[in-house]
């Protein structure tokens, strides 16, 4: 759960060999760089062709990404004008890789995608009609040709789940299952945070600065009422930990939990939204809330 929404400009193993060098295909480009590393990319004169054009540069042995997966990615966008090529996002520059939600994306990422294997670097040149449109975000023209190098990390399909074990705390009680229940209690809630792991992964643990993909639900205790949950809409959500980026609760209880892991949570205001509280869920700024919180991957 983000504390604060820091969405990117540009809005996913097997890990293939080094593609470094390689021409691209039709693109008549030369993109360098092993996968999962920043790429170098050597652009030729003038602008690229009309139409989508798609090329894959390396094939993984992954699972194919499907559409309302999480894909789990590395990459770099630039503007592709035929003069500076200017870089305009990149996953490198923020530390993690990138969550994308295949079927949400550009029209012309999610064609470039959806199909393409885990361990896959992808490019892609995308105009105008398959990029952002009419309405692109700050400092991208309607009129500019996008072009993207992407390494498909990892895909986390639509419902995916630690199954994991139940368990209670403070009174809170969690079922068992691919989806659990979680129950909150009458009565006043505890002051203090508390955290519990109701079942312990086998992965490697969490660091701080890395995305952890999870699926998650929060009620608000006073109510007992759930206000999030990614298990509704089956699409598990991404969220970078350790840094101030999610919720104090969140960076508490997650760096050095094992990847696997069902974890359950009270947090009161302080380690929630504070005395603002957060009025796009119904939360006040004296509430205090429960997570139940399924660690699916980190990266």
């Amino acid at each position: 759960m983000r504390r604060r929404r820091t969405v990117a400009l540009l809005l996913a193993s097997l890990i293939p060999a080094a593609c470094t060098g390689e021409a691209a295909g039709a693109l008549d480009l030369k993109v360098g760089g092993t996968f999962g590393a920043r790429p170098s990319i050597v652009f030729p004169g003038g602008k690229p062709a009309a139409g989508l054009q798609v090329d894959e540069l390396a094939t993984g042995k992954g699972a194919p990404l499907r559409k309302d997966d999480v894909a789990i990615v590395q990459y770099t966008a630039h503007v592709w004008d035929g003069a500076e090529n200017r870089l305009v996002d990149s996953s490198f520059n923020r530390g993690t890789p990138a969550a994308f939600p295949v079927g949400e994306l550009l029209p012309g990422l999610d064609r470039a995608l959806q199909g393409r294997r885990v361990g896959s670097r992808i490019i892609a040149a995308i105009p105008p009609e398959d990029g952002f449109g009419a309405n692109p975000p700050q400092g991208i023209e309607a009129d500019d040709e996008l072009f993207y190098v992407i390494d498909i990390l990892g895909a986390h399909p639509k419902g995916a789940s630690v199954e994991g074990g139940g368990g209670s705390l403070a009174g809170v009680r969690v079922t068992g299952g691919a989806r659990p229940g979680l129950a909150v209690p009458a009565g006043a809630p505890p002051a203090a945070f508390e955290a519990k792991v109701l079942d312990r992964g086998a992965g490697r643990r969490t660091q701080a600065g890395q995305l952890v993909v999870t699926q998650y639900e929060g009620a608000i205790w006073s109510r007992r009422r759930i206000f999030d949950a990614t298990w509704s809409t089956g699409r598990p959500k991404a969220f970078k930990i350790g840094d101030g980026s999610v919720l104090k609760a969140w960076d508490k209880a997650l760096v050095g939990v094992p990847v696997g892991s069902r974890v359950l949570m009270i947090v009161p205001p302080a380690y929630g939204y504070g005395a603002t509280g957060q009025p796009a869920y119904g939360i006040k700024g004296s509430d205090t809330l429960v997570f139940v919180v399924d660690v699916l991957a980190a990266y």
